[in-house]
């Protein structure tokens, strides 16, 4: 999987489980309600330092961000179980 995609995936799905809308996210983070729909939608190659940043925005480590899903692989990119 693209790595953009898998961090925007993650991103949207802790920001969800945190409780937070894109508007809170960007007002947690820093960054522009714009900038963190693109990363959701896999349009933002962010920097460490930038996956820092929203990390510690939801409470999670810059990990979290970048760990591939259960059964996520480039056969499966829905990430569900075959």
């Amino acid at each position: 999987m693209d790595m953009r995609k898998l961090v925007g995936r993650n991103f949207a799905r802790l920001r969800r489980e945190a409780g937070f809308t894109q508007e809170q996210a960007a007002e947690e983070s820093g960054f522009s309600q714009q900038y963190i729909s693109d990363l959701e939608r896999g349009k933002r190659n962010p920097t460490v330092i930038t996956l820092f940043h929203l990390a510690h925005a939801l409470g999670v480590s810059h990990v979290d961000l970048v760990m591939p899903d259960d059964g996520e692989d480039e056969g499966n990119p829905s990430g569900k179980p075959s």
